[in-house]
């Protein structure tokens, strides 16, 4: 006897070395790259009636995870440098002999 979903279920999975999460709810399927919010969404309905393969299809031309792959850093403004003050020193007292 199988057990049914009454709740989500998220699964953490790695493909070719790249992490995922996986979300599967009553009304469809969701794979993720981990820590971004949006990604490839499924339907049950669309995978029972065949129509899966047109969605991927049309995911993988417009290329869903190619967008939240990681962006290059943004190039900061090169700042002025501040010269270089010396810190204030106890004015030296001459030894006695």
């Amino acid at each position: 006897m199988t057990t049914p979903l009454h709740s989500t279920l998220k699964r953490a999975l790695t493909i070719d070395g790249r992490e995922y999460v996986v979300t599967l709810t009553t009304a469809s399927l969701k794979l993720t790259l981990k820590g971004k919010r949006n990604g490839v969404e499924l339907a049950w309905a669309q995978l029972v009636n065949g129509e899966a393969a047109l969605a991927v299809a049309l995911h993988a031309s417009v290329g869903a995870f190619a967008a939240q792959e990681e962006k290059p850093p943004i190039k900061k403004r090169p700042t002025a440098k501040r010269p270089t003050v010396k810190p204030r020193t106890a004015k030296r007292v001459p030894r006695r002999r």
